[in-house]
């Protein structure tokens, strides 16, 4: 175990003595958490193996650092690969689907980051997890094996790694064998592919603006479709870079849709048969789409959709809706059945409030 979280573990170190938790498993440990959160103190955990006793150790330990920087720093799901100059590549990919494998063959030519979690500061720097990569066993259902990045023959990452990169990894495992294409993606498509793909993300001050500002200063988001890991290493070389010998879809233009203060702001009763969009977390404009985040999901809004919901400010009458639409889009015969089903489809997810 000492092994396996070599590159994690402070020195000097206090430890924290603690008496074992009564269990029927054969492997037991004993974690202390040391935080102001709620979850701090000791947690006593077990299994039948101690493979599975290390991935349950890697998981409480992951999810307990996570959730102490909640809102303090973007967290992305993601492998991440440095260049001796500091520069970071994160490679976004749900679970199951190449992270690790990513990292166990970059890490050999680039420094080792995470294989789990890219943590970034507001101002870009980038905190190292350097954890056990998690690597799959043949046996279905077995746990995973926690390896150490010393035992793999992995670089270490270099002094202050800054974010320069962020890619989504899309493995083609069916089909022709296919050499690494990377190719810009639209930053409406990159914010709704990332959310999904991020850790604590709307606890984050403004969570879209910030993953916008973030996706801005490196120079927008890429998708890399590849067959094989081991030949990513080659084709990451651009991503590296800044300027224009890097590949870019060019800047996209964003703008903030609420205020930071409009949650906070009291609400009078709605008059019967008027509409008030509820309270959000945040909400963007990219072109012409709306992307708003409430306490449970990131929904787009095109068409309509976002004159009805930016009109709803206040509360706002049908007719006074009908009005803004027409001066943007005019009205078509039969608009009224169109708005109908367009403030019903926005009631229904929680974005507009009926008087």
């Amino acid at each position: 175990m000492v092994q396996a979280w070599s590159r994690c573990l402070a020195d000097p170190r206090t430890t924290t003595q603690t008496e074992p938790g009564v269990s029927a498993h054969p492997f037991t440990a004993s974690l202390h958490f040391d935080s102001t959160l709620p979850a701090a103190g000791v947690r006593h955990i077990g299994s039948d193996t101690f493979e599975g006793l290390a991935e349950a150790v890697t998981s409480e330990v992951t999810i307990a650092a996570i959730l102490e920087r909640a809102g303090e720093l973007t967290m992305l799901h993601a492998c991440g690969v440095a260049d001796s100059g500091g520069a970071v590549i994160a490679l976004v990919a749900k679970s199951g689907t190449g992270k690790t494998t990513a990292s166990s063959q970059l890490a050999r030519t680039f420094g080792y980051i995470t294989d789990e979690t890219v943590a970034i500061r507001e101002d870009g720097t980038v905190l190292p997890y350097p954890k056990p990569l998690s690597i799959k066993q043949l046996a279905p259902g077995a746990a995973k094996l926690q390896v150490g990045p010393d035992e793999l023959g992995l670089k270490i990452a270099p002094d202050n790694p800054r974010i320069t990169a962020i890619a989504l990894l899309d493995r083609v495992a069916d089909g022709d064998y296919q050499l690494p294409v990377i190719e810009p993606v639209p930053l409406v498509d990159a914010v709704l592919a990332l959310i999904p793909d991020t850790s604590s993300q709307a606890a984050v001050v403004q969570p879209l603006q910030s993953l916008c500002r973030l996706i801005d200063s490196v120079g927008g988001v890429f998708r890399i479709s590849y067959s094989e890991a081991a030949d990513l290493k080659d084709s990451l070389a651009p991503l590296f870079l800044t300027g224009p010998a890097r590949p870019s879809e060019g800047a996209e233009e964003w703008s903030p849709a609420v205020a930071e203060s409009e949650a906070k702001t009291d609400r009078s009763p709605i008059p019967a048969g008027w509409l008030q969009r509820a309270a959000t977390v945040d909400a963007v404009e990219i072109g012409e789409d709306l992307l708003v985040l409430t306490e449970t999901e990131l929904i787009r809004l095109s068409g309509i959709g976002p004159i009805i919901w930016q009109s709803a400010r206040r509360p706002v009458s049908m007719q006074s809706l009908a009005g803004q639409i027409e001066a943007v889009h005019g009205l078509p015969e039969g608009y009224e059945a169109l708005l109908d089903s367009a403030v019903d489809s926005l009631v229904d997810q929680g974005l507009l409030l009926r008087g």
